[in-house]
């Protein structure tokens, strides 16, 4: 099987108010694509389905062809980096990725390389509650990759990172499709998402504007708008 995230007339309802409207689209294998929609247009929503956060009104959605509650070793298939407070401020960043390892069956020793591959090892010792916006998003990326996955699910994961953290964010992307392994990217930061993604999936209200590759000197910008008539 070539994809590895499937989702299949997607359907959210809570209460009256329809978030995710009969969505189907499918991401292949070493691939960077971008889940794009304007706030509010059920990015979150999708991907929290995906992860088995909440149960679809209907449709499916699977990683490697199966729902993601039925995987047998999930770390260690999809790591995801859907929100980044949720750590405990007392807690340091190793012993918090300590926690993640034990109840996720990784090896306690995993978490000094995750540490460094995210570049936090300086501040490892460090209670997270004197972290960053953009600490914190490494960390929660080093959460992610502690079962050293294949697939990647990041929800706005350039949110509070400076120049240089979203150009390593961009390199190590990059580098991680390049391995043979995929990552989905939800933003509404299009310029961002742009120098980084092959394709596109865009959203509007729920529902499937396009899914696109992205075309070597393309203004995605301008696309997004002509599809949407969002600003993003």
């Amino acid at each position: 099987m070539n994809d590895t995230i499937t989702v299949t007339g997607l359907t959210k309802r809570f209460g009256d108010v329809v978030a995710v409207d009969d969505l189907t689209f499918s991401i292949g294998r070493g691939t960077v694509a971008g889940f794009l929609g304007a706030n509010g247009a059920g990015k979150t929503t999708t991907l929290r389905a995906l992860l088995g956060l909440i149960t679809p009104t209907s449709g499916t959605t699977a990683i490697n062809g199966t729902p993601y509650r039925e995987l047998a070793a999930p770390s260690r298939t999809v790591g995801a980096l859907l929100d980044s407070a949720g750590h405990h401020p007392g807690r340091t960043a190793r012993d918090h990725l300590r926690g993640l390892a034990i109840a996720t069956g990784v090896a306690p020793a995993r978490v000094d390389d995750v540490l460094a591959e995210v570049g936090l090892s300086h501040a490892a010792r460090r209670r997270v509650g004197g972290y960053s916006l953009g600490m914190r998003q490494r960390l929660g990326l080093a959460g992610a990759l502690l079962g050293d996955p294949e697939i990647l699910v990041l929800d706005e994961p350039a949110n509070g990172l400076d120049p240089e953290g979203i150009a390593w964010l961009r390199s190590f992307v990059r580098d991680f499709a390049d391995s043979g392994r995929t990552v989905l990217i939800s933003s509404h930061v299009l310029t961002e998402v742009a120098q980084t993604v092959d394709q596109v999936v865009i959203i509007r209200q729920g529902r499937l504007v396009a899914h696109k590759p992205i075309e070597a000197g393309e203004n995605l910008e301008r696309t997004f708008f002509q599809l949407t008539g969002d600003l993003g």
